[in-house]
């Protein structure tokens, strides 16, 4: 509105209130001709303030829409949904979805249905987050017991973020329960930080999810930002739980591996596929299931960080399962054919939390157990006794003991 239509709105809001009516004033004095009507002060101020109340209360009702406007319309929260596919919520005070913004390719499959996030405008938050992760279960991103969803709740009131993540929490429990999903529910709130910001905009991911990756990059600071962002929340989980040794395959590399094993193996084509991570598993690997168009199903297990596979096995008819014909494996890059005493050292004290500083009677040695090479690392600090044993060609962690030193 211009500032001249403010004028005229507010002049007739005043007129309205206190009329010119100088002809009826006039009139009435006329009629009291002879009689004395004192004007005190007292009158004339009560009428000023009359006038004055008249005129603020124009300007409220004019001016005062468009604050509540703006604070109706302000983000007060910013909430992620991660799995691989990353969603972006932007939420106002009253809790109510103003953008929902899908981040990669996946998430747009997730929002087709809801106008790509365009049909979430304007709901409160717990219906838009209860349509979202009802089309990840029916799209099958939720239905393995290793599957992960992570809640991220970014505002600068702590308070309020607590408040909707135990919501939204509650939420999605009852999502995965009333359709017997088996995923873990992952939560964290977070303040504003204008470099987390940028990294997540430029790998196209959620802040939450950039936060969850510099956590897997404080364990190891070899890795790149930009492969892990690649990864999805389950991926990340589990190798910030082995202490993230070294830099996984990933889930389509595990599936072109498999798939071509799979072709030597038989000459139908799939018909369906999956890939599940265990990066948290001793040894840490990936197993992809395929079926083929004539029935048949095909197990392989692959090493999370080499490729190698580890194991394959087929399904027939009866429902026993055999060995499948072994492909040839892929060699495992020499960097990571052994890490090495320093770096098996290191992956030890990183996942235990203690410097090497802090560190005393260190004894590493290299093993030979059941065909596989492991580091075996004994260490003490204060008083506690820490024992790992570590894969010496992908620095997975195995096995890992601490107790108090007698």
């Amino acid at each position: 509105m211009t500032n001249e239509k403010m004028e005229q709105r507010l002049a007739s809001a005043v007129e309205k209130t206190a009329p010119n009516d100088v002809n009826g004033v006039l009139s009435r004095c006329d009629e009291r001709k002879g009689t004395v009507i004192p004007m005190t002060t007292k009158k004339t101020t009560k009428k000023r303030w009359t006038t004055l109340a008249a005129a603020c209360l124009a300007l409220v009702l004019l001016g005062g829409g468009g604050i509540f406007y703006q604070q109706a319309h302000a983000v007060a929260s910013v909430v992620s949904l991660d799995v691989n596919p990353s969603i972006e919520l932007k939420v106002s005070k009253s809790e109510k979805v103003l953008v929902c913004t899908p981040l990669n390719e996946d998430a747009k499959a997730i929002l087709a249905d809801m106008g790509d996030g365009a049909d979430l405008k304007g709901a409160k938050l717990d219906v838009a987050v209860n349509a979202i992760v009802g089309s990840l279960v029916r799209n099958g991103y939720l239905d393995s017991i290793s599957s992960a969803i992570m809640i991220s709740v970014e505002d600068k009131d702590t308070a309020r973020a607590e408040k909707l993540q135990r919501e939204l929490t509650s939420t999605v429990d009852g999502v995965l329960q009333t359709s017997a999903a088996k995923a873990a529910v992952l939560t964290q709130t977070l303040t504003q930080d204008a470099g987390r910001e940028q990294q997540a905009r430029e790998n196209n991911i959620s802040t939450g999810k950039a936060a969850l990756v510099n956590h897997v990059l404080a364990l190891n600071s070899a890795l790149k930002f930009d492969a892990l962002a690649k990864l999805s929340v389950e991926e990340l989980k589990d190798l910030a739980e082995a202490g993230a040794p070294a830099m996984p395959i990933g889930t389509d590399k595990a599936m072109d591996l498999a798939a071509a094993a799979f072709g030597k193996v038989s000459a139908a084509k799939m018909a369906y596929s999956a890939v599940d991570p265990e990066l948290d598993e001793s040894p840490a690997h990936y197993e992809v299931e395929i079926k083929s168009q004539s029935g048949e199903e095909f197990e392989y297990k692959l090493d999370a960080y080499t490729g190698a596979i580890l194991e394959s096995k087929r399904e027939v008819e009866d429902g026993a399962e055999t060995p499948a014909v072994q492909p040839s494996r892929p060699e495992p890059p020499a960097a990571v054919q052994d890490i090495g005493y320093a770096k098996a050292k290191s992956i030890a004290l990183n996942h235990a939390g203690v410097s090497e500083n802090e560190a005393y009677d260190m004894d590493i040695e290299l093993d030979d157990e059941d065909g596989i090479l492991v580091y075996e690392v004994e260490f003490k600090s204060g008083n506690m006794e820490y024992d790992y044993e570590i894969n010496a060609a992908t620095g997975a962690i195995l096995k890992h003991e601490s107790e108090l030193d007698d």
